[in-house]
């Protein structure tokens, strides 16, 4: 039987000469294995559509433990994205976030256009690389069910004024009073709360227009990595290569 969809490769491994097994989002199979047989020959039919971070129609059969390409067709290849490291770097994480969370339908769906539309912002050079970065790791960790609590101070009930402080194993607020009495240093000043809330809650076509000051993308792109990273619970390779790229 043959199944059509949509995808966006994430993930290639070369096997033999000249195949390759691919990992890819589609909005109505999730994460999905498939193998692209003669893929690597340029002059094979799916040389085009079946390379990292191409966004193609396939034409699908199942197998007993993965799918396999009978044919594919380009919809979107990204080429901005490999014009600097640093954009290319920030893709891979992206990647790799994606592949972590492995979303399931009707989730893959949301999640795959949220990460089409930050692999555009980075070709594109839209916003500043950190800024992607943050909106992504937010965004992507709230639509996969583990938004943080962000009404208020979770001991005060203060909205906001002054620094907050977001607990990224906890999920919650603290407002700098409240931190203070428990120990902790404030993590977030005004406009990276502000921000936080945005990224959040902002309706999907609207979530990449803001800007925000250096120092605020700053202290944001810390707090949402440490909160991303707790509730992943691992480390991801392709995050430590970004370090040393982006500054």
């Amino acid at each position: 039987m043959q199944i059509a969809t949509t995808g966006l490769v994430l993930r290639q491994v070369k096997v033999g000469e000249a195949d390759r097994i691919l990992t890819i989002l589609t909005p109505d199979l999730g994460v999905i294995t498939a193998s692209a047989k003669g893929s690597l020959r340029l002059k094979n039919k799916l040389f085009s559509a079946t390379g990292v971070f191409c966004y193609s129609e396939f034409t699908l059969s199942s197998g007993r433990s993965h799918y396999f390409v009978d044919s594919a067709q380009v919809k979107k290849v990204f080429h901005g994205i490999s014009g600097s490291v640093e954009g290319m770097a920030l893709a891979t994480y992206l990647g790799e976030i994606a592949l972590t969370l492995a979303p399931a339908p009707p989730e893959a769906d949301a999640q795959l256009r949220l990460l089409l539309n930050s692999l555009y912002m980075i070709g594109e050079k839209r916003l500043p690389l950190r800024q992607i970065k943050v909106i992504y790791e937010l965004r992507t960790m709230s639509k996969a069910g583990y938004q943080p609590d962000l009404l208020s101070c979770s001991s005060c009930g203060k909205y906001e004024g002054g620094e907050f402080y977001l607990d990224p194993v906890e999920g919650n607020l603290l407002c700098a009073e409240c931190a203070d009495k428990a120990r902790h240093i404030p993590n977030l000043d005004p406009g990276a709360l502000y921000a936080l809330r945005y990224i959040c809650l902002a309706e999907d076509q609207k979530v990449f227009s803001f800007t925000l000051s250096p120092t605020s993308l700053k202290n944001l792109s810390r707090v949402s990595e440490q909160y991303l990273l707790a509730h992943l619970e691992h480390g991801l390779k392709s995050l430590d290569f970004l370090k040393t790229v982006l500054e």
